[in-house]
């Protein structure tokens, strides 16, 4: 077969070593060719790619980011677009496309399969572990243990001082980063965009804690955390090229009004692209690599307009429509039963 891949949306540990386990399972068990496209859907569009073989994969597995580029958008960002991928597909003679990606992403790819039914197959990634369909997504774990590193650094300075450290993780419409980091770490209080917040609920936490002698607190906020409307200031965000909010800066209000409320002197820590970067975990290695294989296998089925996921600790595939528009978000019982039970 001849295949193409892609990678979309932001970058995250883990899509070198898909890369790395498409080709390598293509090449040597199937004697696929495989290219990657350049720039995500751009690179298909515009018919810009690279050769990738065994030998120019060698190294990829400990590489964080991606070689062959990523960008945000879609084919139905052009008007055009639809048509410059049916055009790439015959054009390069492809038999089937890997598009590795999250939410938006794979979205794209299950309208194109509806309405083209061109061979795509797809694999989820993102750091916000929010893909319907898989219990799990690479490179979550690689952020969540950044960010688990920073709440254990923290600590020891809120305590020096007697502050207040409110940290501010990632997680647009889900929690899963700031609920397991935030357990992991000892947090506070956890603030995520499932479930609004109460300022006057989360000074009471920092503020019993205080009165008991623990001198210091951590608040762990996604950064698509929301408070109940009318109960603080929010911040009035900028939109990116494609409409949606540039999220970050709530933890400041949230520190504002800690230190307002109860007179806990409070900093703020946005930790950022740093959990997008830099070597992937093991298990985020491993799991790549058991979707990087899976794929290429799900391809020879011809289990075209799916997904591979991982269920129950094993790797199957699912319908690529199941993805579409949705989220996977925080499970509720997971933190009203297990994580608040630590908060204060």
């Amino acid at each position: 077969m001849r295949i193409g891949v892609l990678t979309g949306g932001g970058d995250c540990p883990g899509l070198n070593a898909v890369i790395r386990a498409i080709v390598r399972a293509g090449e040597v068990e199937h004697g696929d060719e495989v290219w990657g496209f350049l720039d995500s859907w751009d690179g298909v569009m515009d018919q810009r790619f690279v050769r990738l073989d065994v030998a120019s994969v060698r190294g990829l597995l400990p590489r964080g980011g991606t070689v062959i580029g990523t960008r945000r958008g879609s084919p139905y960002d052009r008007p055009d677009g639809v048509e410059r991928v049916r055009a790439c597909f015959a054009e390069q003679h492809l038999d089937a496309l890997v598009v590795i990606g999250g939410n938006g992403s794979l979205t794209v790819a299950a309208k194109l399969v509806a309405e083209t039914g061109l061979p795509i197959v797809g694999v989820p990634k993102t750091i916000d572990n929010d893909v319907v369909g898989t219990d799990i997504t690479f490179g979550f774990h690689t952020a969540v243990q950044i960010a688990t590193d920073a709440i254990d650094r923290l600590h020891t300075t809120a305590e020096s001082h007697d502050r207040v450290m409110v940290v501010e993780v990632m997680g647009r419409d889900t929690g899963w980063i700031a609920t397991y980091a935030g357990m992991a770490g000892g947090a506070t209080v956890i603030l995520i965009p499932e479930i609004p917040f109460d300022i006057a609920d989360v000074c009471e936490v920092v503020s019993a804690r205080h009165k008991r002698g623990r001198y210091a607190s951590i608040v762990v906020v996604a950064e698509g955390a929301q408070p109940i409307p009318g109960t603080m200031v929010v911040p009035d965000y900028e939109t990116d090229h494609i409409g949606r909010p540039r999220l970050g800066g709530v933890s400041v209000e949230i520190a504002r009004e800690i230190e307002t409320r109860t007179g806990f002197e409070a900093r703020v820590v946005q930790i950022g692209h740093v959990q997008r970067g830099g070597t992937p975990t093991a298990y985020d290695r491993i799991l790549s690599t058991r979707f990087g294989v899976a794929a290429v296998e799900a391809m020879h089925r011809r289990e075209f307009g799916s997904m591979v996921a991982l269920r129950c600790s094993k790797v199957v595939t699912v319908p690529l429509g199941d993805v579409d528009g949705r989220a996977r978000t925080v499970d509720l019982d997971l933190y009203r039963d297990v994580a608040s039970i630590f908060f204060g």
